[in-house]
């Protein structure tokens, strides 16, 4: 998993609520086991007029420039919300976001970010209004997301926010669950070794 340590990115501003997974990632799509390659498929029924996928909306934001390019997202209330599916974060992530900033996520959604190395952060709605005005003054413009200090930079405003820290810990060194195994590796070898040497008969079952 790619580490989150500091990341300086276009902010969209995406205020809206109770935006669920299947408008994040919908139904169809969900066909490939393989987290790469969704990320063309993100609000597919906002962002394309047709079924295919070929004629972009021009009224939505993501479609627009410098917003194609945001790495930074400013979310309402509930987001990520309705179905457990992965798939959500890998779509955005793979469209390339790292941050999404709302007042409150759904608690599957949230979760499943930091197992992707996505950095969900909840702010109060005042904080999360604030920033929107601030980038609606200045479109297009870059955010500073500085985890270590747990600090969000929006020009000269400066946000602090919290974060468990462990979740926290297994983002800065890019620690999923099976990097988090990995870190015993050595001793997992060492338990496999003392317990074949123990119980040999085991084995020659598995063999």
């Amino acid at each position: 998993m790619k580490p989150f340590v500091n990341h300086t990115g276009i902010a969209v501003p995406f205020m809206r609520n109770d935006v669920d997974t299947d408008q994040i990632i919908p139904k169809q799509f969900l066909k490939k086991i393989e987290r790469s390659g969704f990320g063309k498929h993100l609000f597919h029924d906002w962002r394309f007029l047709d079924e295919e996928g070929l004629k972009q909306n021009p009224d939505f934001i993501l479609n627009q420039n410098p917003y194609d390019k945001g790495s930074i997202l400013i979310g309402g209330k509930n987001f990520g919300c309705g179905s457990s599916r992965e798939h959500a974060p890998w779509a955005l992530e793979d469209f390339g976001f790292r941050c999404i900033i709302a007042p409150s996520f759904a608690d599957i959604f949230y979760n499943n970010c930091f197992k992707n190395g996505m950095l969900p952060v909840i702010l109060k709605d005042s904080e999360v209004t604030k920033l929107n005005k601030i980038l609606e003054e200045n479109p297009g413009m870059e955010m500073e997301i500085d985890l270590p200090n747990q600090k969000i930079h929006a020009g000269e405003v400066i946000i602090a926010f919290d974060i468990d820290s462990f979740r926290k810990e297994c983002l800065i060194n890019g620690w999923d669950d099976i990097g988090l195994s990995l870190r015993y590796e050595n001793e997992i070898d060492d338990f496999e070794k003392r317990y074949s040497e123990k119980h040999p008969y085991l084995q020659s079952m598995i063999s």
